[in-house]
């Protein structure tokens, strides 16, 4: 073992995506090679807080982007809500405030959309880049009606090519300026999202390392479901931030590619 092989000792990852491999539609510098290299290593897995595409389709997407990735090793907050409402109430009928990817993963988990807001028994939210005046009123008819809600995440943000943009928080937040907050919000730092990526591994938590850009999602909820963490600087997170935070990961780098390459900083044990 290289003295900087500092993921030697991991039995599988699970490695956020966007600030992580992508800032909007384009990949990392080195983030691709560092991607291959890491399931070279062990069982990796892509563990996503966004709702907008179901795993098939963000699977295809990363791999034409130099991610190689199969569907059964992405995790998405579609996926995630699809899996815990069939875990939670068997199948239900559902009202989306969110794209088709989070349409798509609840119907093949068998819940099937309400024909009209006061008919459903959910509403489930997440990132709408459609969002009107019109969707959140058909919204507010379902909640009205006795529809319970559920998030896919909270992210007040996500990282884009050209800086940050507005995240599911801020379609959670509308609802929520309505008077209705969610009964649970199932992605990153929520232990569901981490519980249903860990049933990918064969690995124990403690062997699994989590990468992601994000402290209070990535980090925190890593450290809840007991598994160590790397903070990557190319996403939300900033070096002045990390450095003044409270929440400390287990490693710090500048990069995916850096991580790989052995230049992190060890900051818990």
């Amino acid at each position: 073992m290289r003295p900087t092989d500092i993921l030697a000792e991991y039995r599988g990852f699970l490695v956020d995506v966007d600030g992580v491999l992508v800032r909007g539609q384009q990949p990392i510098p080195g983030a691709q090679e560092a991607f291959r290299d890491l399931r070279d290593r062990a069982k990796t897995v892509a563990l996503t807080n966004s709702s907008s595409r179901s795993c098939e389709v963000l699977a295809d997407h990363l791999t034409s982007l130099g991610f190689p990735v199969e569907p059964e090793n992405v995790v998405t907050t579609s996926r995630i809500a699809a899996e815990y409402l069939a875990h939670l109430a068997g199948f239900v009928t559902f009202w989306v405030l969110g794209e088709d990817g989070l349409r798509i993963e609840l119907e093949r988990a068998g819940h099937r959309p309400a024909a009209s807001p006061e008919e459903a028994d959910w509403v489930v939210a997440g990132i709408d880049r459609a969002i009107s005046y019109e969707t959140l009123a058909a919204a507010l008819r379902a909640l009205r009606s006795g529809a319970r809600l559920l998030g896919t995440n909270s992210d007040p943000t996500f990282p884009g090519a050209d800086g940050l943009l507005p995240g599911a928080g801020s379609i959670l937040g509308a609802l929520e300026g309505m008077g209705f907050t969610p009964e649970e919000t199932v992605g990153k730092p929520s232990p569901i999202a981490f519980e249903t990526a860990l049933h990918r591994f064969d690995a124990e938590p403690a062997s699994t390392l989590m990468i992601g850009d994000r402290l209070e999602t990535d980090i925190v909820g890593a450290t809840e479901a007991g598994l160590p963490s790397a903070l990557v600087l190319t996403g939300v997170t900033s070096s002045e931030t990390a450095a003044s935070s409270e929440i400390r990961p287990t490693w710090i780098a500048t990069s995916l590619a850096a991580l790989v390459r052995g230049e992190a900083t060890r900051t818990a044990s």
